[in-house]
């Protein structure tokens, strides 16, 4: 073997040495690749007391949770608690697990969502906290029941939405949608 081809066999041999390397090292870093596992969706953040932005399969996705409706961010202090309370339950950087339900016709993902290990999906937690509504134009594809129990709870207790003073004079953020900008509403 001459000069040349010695030197050109030791790199070719180099090269795949580095490439089993770092294969190795990159199955090693990441479990769920190495066991053929999809890693879960990644909440990015929190947009309001409804929506969130997660990382899944390596896409940017819009979350809006379903079956229920927190008040909007500029509808006062209501807006911004229930913005927080869901940034509580589903930090940046946090793993959830998502049960899709379909695509709105903002592009947004409909879907309850779910905590590692936790039985609740967070949209009844908010309501049951008392930072949003049931929904109930849009409950068919979650549990009425425990939605509807969720959100008597939170009114017995008079959490949140349902704080004294606060229930009775805060318009239903479906109700103030649909009355933002028109004329007809007061």
């Amino acid at each position: 073997m001459n000069k040349q081809a010695k030197t050109n066999s030791q790199a070719g041999a180099k090269g795949k040495a580095r490439a089993v390397v770092l294969g190795v090292l990159m199955l090693a870093a990441s479990p769920a690749i190495a066991h053929g596992m999809e890693t879960p969706p990644m909440v990015l953040s929190v947009g309001d007391g409804d929506t969130l932005t997660v990382l899944d399969g390596g896409h940017k996705r819009v979350v809006r949770l379903a079956c229920i409706d927190a008040p909007e961010l500029s509808q006062g202090p209501a807006g911004a608690r229930a913005k927080a309370a869901l940034k509580t339950l589903t930090p940046p950087g946090s793993s959830v697990t998502l049960k899709v339900q379909t695509t709105d016709r903002y592009g947004r993902t409909v879907a309850e969502v779910f905590r590692s290990g936790a039985p609740q999906p967070v949209n009844q937690a908010l309501v049951r906290q008392g930072h949003a509504f049931v929904y109930w134009a849009y409950l068919q594809q979650c549990d009425g029941l425990a939605y509807g129990e969720a959100e008597q709870a939170a009114r017995s207790h008079q959490l949140g939405v349902w704080g004294p003073g606060i229930g009775e004079s805060l318009d239903r953020p479906w109700d103030y949608r649909a009355c933002k900008g028109s004329k007809s509403c007061s």
